[in-house]
């Protein structure tokens, strides 16, 4: 596919915007608790239909992410906030907004001691003194391979330890800055193994390059980590200085690696074009009950 055939995005990579009283009155929450989110942040294309649904994925420690990897829209540099206060104001948005299930992610924080592990597991313990019926997913960055932190992080007891692989090896370098893939699937073992009880997800995004048997040995290696979770969906490129998307995956092509994903044992699969980690993730946990035994 050339790249100027990749100019135009196929049909079913078309959004619909929902930006009724549900969408403005999240918007207004967030702002009003000075948080913020990954679906703004990273320029998600479900935000919409979130929002409207009444879903948020709230994003700790800032807006600046210490990393820049070559596919991500978040703001890159060196961070100067750091509100300790800050589980308590995730915490009451996700009790206003009535959340069955709450997910937490992260920019990455290299400068600090723990990587911001003592925040995520603050924000864990806030929103479950609150909301004792909701369940609390954490989408973490790999704290450098710091094992302390990854503790600290499950002490907490979140449902699930979520993690993303982003790529195949062979362009993880390319791809990611700083983060490495091995030391991604070390991560997710290690949870498992500290954590048995807590299941663990990761997430693909196809387009930047890889081959269907480099995502089918990814698919493998999460496996082989204890992944139970698996997320696949399509790169779109957020800007003209990222990466450039090598190829548009049909709906029947994700169908496929949903087929390959199911067969290998994850308990749930999510495959699809506009799918990103946290995509119908109130549903995953539902679908894949008992997915930490």
């Amino acid at each position: 596919m050339s790249s100027k055939s990749l100019d135009r995005k196929p049909d079913w990579l078309k959004i619909k915007l929902q930006t009724g009283d549900n969408f403005k009155e999240i918007k207004g929450m967030m702002r009003s608790k000075t948080l913020h989110t990954v679906c703004e942040e990273a320029k998600c294309p479900n935000i919409y239909e979130c929002w409207a649904n009444r879903t948020a994925t709230f994003m700790i420690l800032g807006d600046t992410c210490t990393r820049a990897c070559r596919f991500c829209a978040v703001n890159t540099g060196m961070p100067t906030e750091l509100d300790l206060q800050e589980p308590e104001r995730v915490a009451e948005a996700a009790e206003q907004m009535g959340l069955r299930h709450c997910v937490i992610t992260s920019v990455a924080r290299d400068e600090l001691q723990d990587g911001g592990a003592s925040i995520f597991a603050g924000s864990v313990r806030a929103v479950k003194s609150r909301l004792p019926l909701c369940s609390v997913e954490v989408l973490i960055p790999d704290f450098m391979g710091n094992e302390q932190s990854l503790r600290t992080v499950l002490e907490a007891k979140p449902h699930i330890l979520n993690h993303n692989i982003e790529t195949v090896e062979r362009l993880s370098d390319r791809v990611r800055s700083k983060a490495k893939y091995r030391r991604t699937l070390e991560l997710l073992s290690r949870s498992r193994h500290m954590a048995p009880d807590i299941p663990t997800k990761s997430s693909i995004m196809v387009g930047v390059g890889e081959e269907r048997e480099e995502v089918l040995q990814t698919m493998d290696d999460l496996r082989a980590a204890g992944v139970s979770i698996l997320t696949i969906g399509q790169y779109l490129q957020p800007s003209l200085k990222h990466l450039p998307v090598s190829k548009y995956y049909t709906p029947e092509e994700f169908a496929d690696f949903k087929e390959e994903g199911l067969k290998r044992g994850f308990r749930h699969v999510e495959s699809g074009p506009l799918v990103r980690s946290s995509y119908h993730a109130r549903e995953q946990v539902e679908s894949a009950s008992g997915a930490g035994k």
